[in-house]
């Protein structure tokens, strides 16, 4: 669906729609989900320099945070999961790199999870399905990306295993 003008202007005056939309990057009128996913890749390179319990608390912390913003915009627009709410993408983005922070982050590593979690977004397997389907509000934007998080990093593993 796309916003109007308005719904647009609506969502950056509040601080939920800014962090709802990853500061702007699910706004993207191409593959929304996808250009969240890659403005994720930014504030992870700060990320990965953090001891991995801080990381683990950030993560925690920023899926708290995506429950609140996402669930005010689901209310805002009066969509179960409206494309332009991507702070998902990033909690799922920054789940499907976590391996990278034990092992050799070199970018095509960093590539490799950016594919591999855009796959388990996009495929939904279960559940991520279920996720998807089943709950509503911030709860249910933020869950489905999760799973898809965890998936892409265990797949990240096994790769990054075998390939050595």
């Amino acid at each position: 669906m796309k916003l109007s003008a308005d719904q647009r202007r609506d969502l950056l005056r509040h601080p939920a729609g800014w962090i709802a939309s990853g500061f702007g990057s699910g706004l993207s009128p191409v593959a929304p989900g996808s250009a969240g996913s890659l403005a994720a890749l930014l504030p992870w390179l700060a990320l990965r320099e953090l001891p991995w319990p801080l990381y683990f608390v950030v993560l925690a912390l920023a899926f708290a945070l995506g429950v609140w913003a996402c669930g005010w915009v689901v209310r805002v627009l009066r969509i179960d999961d409206p494309g332009v709410a991507v702070w998902d993408e990033f909690v799922g983005q920054w789940i499907a790199l976590a391996p990278l922070l034990w092992l050799e982050s070199a970018w095509w590593w960093i590539a490799a999870g950016f594919i591999l979690f855009r796959i388990f977004d996009i495929a939904k397997p279960w559940p991520v399905s279920w996720a998807d389907r089943r709950l509503d509000g911030g709860l249910g934007v933020m869950l489905d990306d999760v799973f898809a998080g965890i998936y892409a990093a265990i797949v990240l593993v096994l790769v990054m295993h075998f390939a050595a």
